[in-house]
C-alpha cells in the first residue's frame, strides 16, 4: 500500500480540518445494497393475449411484497379489460367474461398497483412480458412510469440452474425444482407466490457464492468461477470512495490498475459479478492483494489512474502504458526550413505537431503537409547560398527547390510563414489545396487516391487540434476551477502548465475563498514543458480539459490565458468525425454482402 501511495504527488492529502476527502453520502448503488434490506414486488400478469402492442388487454394482477423472505403484503385484482377473452385464453386460465365484468378496468387497477409497489424492486418471471405490459398501460394512460429496477427470475435462473436440474427454465419447472408451497396454476397471485420461492431459491444458492448485494445479483454470471469469487474478500478493506485500485500478484507486482468513483464495489465486482472478459478473469486469478489511493475528485483519480500506468506499465492494462512513445512533426529552425518527424520535443525554439500515438498516423500527417506547401523533403542541411542539383521532387515541381537556387530566401521564407501560420493556427490552406486534389482524382474515378489524401486531411485536421488545445492549456502557469457536484458542494482543481498540481472539495461551513487559496499554496509546483507539450502526459491534460469543457465549470481564477484560435482546426473535424463513423457502419455490412 505504501509503494502506491508514494508513487505520485498526493494531491489530496490535507492537514487536519483543511481538505477533507471526498465526503459525499453515498448512493445505495455505489454502496451496494444487500439483499435482506431489499423490498421485491414480486409481480405476475393474466393477459387476453402476448401482446399490448397487438391490442392484448391485461384480465388480472397479482402481485406480493417481500423483505428478508417475509411477506410484506399481497395483491391481487381481476380486470375488465372490456374485451372478449379468448376461449383458449379462458380455459388455460379459468378467467371468464362473466367473471371480469363487474371488475375494475385497468384504469382503475393499474394506479392500485403502482402505489401498493412504490419505492420496491420489481420481480417478474419473464420481466419483459409483464413489466411490458404495465408500462405500455401506464402510457396509454398518461401515469409516469415510476423507476423501478426490475429483476428476472427467468434470465436469472438461464445463469445459475443447469439442465441437468431442470430440463428448462419455466415457472412449473423451478417451482418444482425449489419445493414451492405453490403450484403455479395460470392465476395471477398463485403464480406470483410460485415466484417468490424461486427468487428465494436462487438468491439461497448464490448466497454460497458471494453474492450478497442487489447489484450482484443483478449482474451474476456463472462464467465468474468459484476461485475467483473466494477472492472477494480482498476487495473488503478498500474504500468506499473516489480513487485508483491496484491489483498485485504474490510478488507484489502490479498486474493491473483502473478508477472508479466507488473503488470497493469496483474491485467486488471482479470477485463476483460482472466481471467476465478472459484477460480480466485470468488477472484476477493471479491477484494477490489489492491496493487503493484514495482521491478527493474523480478527476483526480483519473489523472493518478495514467500516472500508475504509466509508472508501472501492467501488462493487462492496454491502453496509455508508455505515453513516452510518441512522435511529432517538426518544422525546423534553420537557414532553410523542412517538416521532419521527431520522437521528443526540444526547447530549440522549432514549431511542433502532435503528439502522435503511432508512425504511421504522424507520417499521414507530414505528406499532407507536403501536399500544401512545396517546402523542401531532403535531410541534407544547407548554407545560406546552397549549389546542387534539383532532386526529382524538384524536377516535378513538388518542391520549391532551394538547392539550385530556384527560390531565394525571402520567398521560400514567405512559404515556411504560411505553413507555420497553418501548423498552429488556420488550416484553411492545408484543406483548400487537399480538397482540389480530391475532386480532381474523384473526376477521374480515382476514388482510391482520394481517399489516401482524405484520410492525410483528417490526421492532419486531428492532429492540429490537438496541438492547439494541449498547447493552449500547456502556456497557462495556473488555471483554478470549480464546478458544483450532485451533492450540491464544490469541487475545485488547480491546474499548472496543463498539468493537475491539486485537487479537493470545499467543506461545508468554511470560508470558499480562503480554503481555495490555501489548496493553492498547497498545490505542487510545475515548471512549463518545452515548446508546446503540456508539464503532463497528452492524456492526463486531454482528462483536464475534457472537465473544464463539461457543463457548470466555473474559472477561480486564470494567471496568463488560456485561448483557442477561432480559426483553429478543431472547426473542420466534424465532417471528418462524421465520415470515419459511416465507415466502420458500412464495413461490416459490405463485407456481409460478399
Amino acid at each position: 500500500m505504501s509503494e502506491a501511495l508514494t508513487t505520485v504527488p498526493d494531491m489530496s492529502s490535507t492537514r487536519q480540518g483543511a481538505r477533507p476527502r471526498w465526503e459525499t453520502q453515498r448512493t445505495f448503488d455505489e454502496l451496494g445494497r444487500p439483499l435482506h434490506d431489499i423490498t421485491f414486488t414480486v409481480v405476475d400478469l393474466e393477459t387476453t393475449g402476448g401482446s399490448a402492442q397487438a391490442g392484448s388487454r391485461i384480465t388480472e394482477i397479482g402481485a406480493v411484497k417481500v423483505r428478508g423472505g417475509e411477506v410484506l403484503g399481497e395483491f391481487q385484482t381481476l380486470v375488465n379489460p372490456h374485451t372478449e377473452i379468448p376461449a383458449f385464453i379462458a380455459v388455460l386460465t379459468g378467467i371468464t367474461n362473466s367473471m371480469v365484468a363487474s371488475s375494475p378496468p385497468i384504469d382503475s387497477a393499474l394506479p392500485a398497483f403502482l402505489e401498493f409497489a412504490r419505492g420496491t424492486v420489481l420481480v417478474a418471471h419473464n420481466a419483459p412480458f409483464d413489466v411490458g405490459f404495465l408500462q405500455h398501460f401506464a402510457d396509454e394512460l398518461g401515469h409516469p412510469w415510476p423507476a423501478f429496477e426490475v429483476l428476472d427470475t427467468v434470465k436469472l435462473a438461464r445463469r445459475v440452474i443447469s439442465r441437468d436440474e431442470a430440463p428448462n427454465c419455466k415457472l412449473s419447472s423451478l417451482a418444482s425444482l425449489f419445493r414451492s408451497a405453490t403450484t403455479p396454476n395460470h392465476r395471477a397471485l398463485s403464480d406470483a407466490r410460485a415466484t417468490v420461492d424461486v427468487l428465494h431459491g436462487l438468491m439461497e444458492r448464490l448466497g454460497g457464492q458471494g453474492v450478497q448485494t442487489l447489484e450482484e445479483l443483478q449482474t451474476y454470471s456463472a462464467r465468474v468461477d468459484p476461485a475467483q469469487r473466494r477472492k472477494r474478500h480482498l476487495a473488503e478493506p478498500l474504500p468506499h470512495a473516489p480513487g485508483v485500485y491496484l491489483f498485485r500478484d504474490d510478488r507484489a507486482q502490479v498486474l493491473y490498475i483502473g478508477t472508479s468513483r466507488d473503488v470497493r464495489s469496483r474491485v467486488r465486482s471482479y470477485f463476483t459479478a460482472s466481471e467476465t472478459r478472459t484477460r480480466m478473469s485470468e488477472m484476477v486469478r493471479l491477484a494477490a492483494r489489492v491496493d487503493a489511493v484514495e482521491c478527493a475528485t474523480p478527476l483526480e483519480a483519473r489523472v493518478r489512474e495514467l500516472r500508475l500506468i504509466a509508472q508501472h506499465k501492467p501488462r493487462y492494462n492496454k491502453r496509455s502504458r508508455f505515453p513516452e512513445k510518441t512522435h511529432f512533426v517538426k518544422l525546423t529552425r534553420e537557414p532553410w526550413p523542412r517538416l521532419s518527424l521527431v520522437r521528443k520535443v526540444l526547447d530549440d525554439g522549432a514549431d511542433y505537431l502532435g503528439p502522435f500515438a503511432s508512425k504511421r498516423t504522424a507520417e499521414r500527417c507530414l505528406a499532407a503537409l507536403h501536399d500544401a506547401f512545396p517546402v523542401r523533403q531532403c535531410t541534407d542541411r544547407f548554407g545560406l547560398s546552397p549549389e546542387r542539383a534539383a532532386c526529382a521532387l524538384g524536377e516535378m515541381g513538388r518542391c520549391l527547390s532551394p538547392c539550385d537556387g530556384s527560390v531565394d530566401q525571402e520567398g521560400y521564407a514567405a512559404v515556411v510563414g504560411q505553413l507555420r501560420h497553418a501548423l498552429l493556427h488556420n488550416p484553411d490552406q492545408v484543406v483548400e489545396a487537399i480538397h482540389q486534389r480530391m475532386e480532381r482524382y474523384v473526376a477521374e474515378e480515382r476514388f482510391e487516391e482520394a481517399s489516401v489524401h482524405r484520410d492525410r486531411l483528417a490526421s492532419f485536421l486531428r492532429a492540429a487540434s490537438r496541438t492547439q488545445r494541449l498547447s493552449t492549456l500547456a502556456r497557462c502557469p495556473e488555471l483554478i476551477a470549480a464546478r458544483r457536484e450532485e451533492d450540491g458542494r464544490w469541487a475545485v482543481h488547480v491546474v499548472r502548465h496543463g498539468r493537475l498540481a491539486a485537487a479537493g472539495v470545499i467543506p461545508p461551513g468554511v470560508d470558499a475563498h480562503c480554503w481555495v487559496e490555501q489548496l493553492r499554496a498547497e498545490a505542487e509546483t510545475v515548471f512549463a514543458g518545452p515548446g508546446p507539450v503540456p508539464a503532463a502526459s497528452a492524456e492526463e491534460t486531454e482528462s483536464i480539459l475534457r472537465w473544464l469543457e463539461s457543463g457548470g465549470i466555473r474559472l477561480v481564477d486564470v494567471e496568463g490565458e488560456w485561448t483557442c484560435p477561432m480559426g483553429g482546426a478543431g472547426r473542420h473535424l466534424a465532417l471528418y468525425d462524421a465520415a470515419q463513423a459511416s465507415r466502420r457502419t458500412l464495413v461490416p455490412f459490405d463485407e456481409s454482402r460478399q
